[in-house]
């Protein structure tokens, strides 16, 4: 298990196998080792875990903001639990606004968005699984977010991160 001088796992890893024992070892992000990814809303996304068995971030959105346009994972599951604020969800068009403390889960293969709700931030934790690798497709959010890249740059990556968007071929 690859570990610092001082024990800490860097953020994003994914549950390995141990080669020496053939059985999985956990995986720990510390909240100071954990990569973060501006918006320039105010929000952003602290990535937490990459590919198998679950991907993890917590995304933080300024009052209003979009979380995510219309897409949908062909291999995945995603559940959001909302940590503080109020989250609107559009799923296969129906609209479901949730609070801190409410929990949404998406089957693979259902139209989603979401964001903030107009009256103030948000905060959710989003947990996709099985996971792809995905904190690539993060940083490219925050480029594009920011006008330092295209949005028309991740329409060729959809299937490597497993977002297929049902608003662009």
């Amino acid at each position: 298990m690859d570990m610092a001088a001082d024990g800490k796992r860097s953020a994003g890893t994914a549950t390995e196998t141990d080669p020496t024992t053939a059985t999985a070892v956990a995986v720990v992000v510390r909240a100071e080792d954990a990569e973060y990814v501006p918006l320039p809303h105010g929000g952003g996304f602290t990535l937490l875990t990459d590919g198998a068995p679950l991907g993890a971030n917590r995304l933080a959105l300024g009052p209003g903001a979009a979380g995510a346009r219309p897409h949908f994972h062909a291999r995945s599951a995603e559940l959001f639990h909302v940590l503080a604020g109020t989250v609107e969800f559009r799923l296969d068009g129906a609209v479901e606004t949730v609070g801190a403390g409410g929990t949404v889960l998406v089957p693979p293969g259902l139209p989603h968005a979401f964001g903030a709700t107009a009256d103030g931030p948000a905060e959710l934790l989003a947990v996709l699984g099985p996971a792809v690798e995905r904190f690539g497709y993060f940083r490219a959010l925050g480029r594009i977010r920011h006008g330092l890249q295209s949005f028309d740059d991740l329409l060729p990556q959809q299937e490597r991160y497993d977002v297929h968007f049902v608003d662009r071929a």
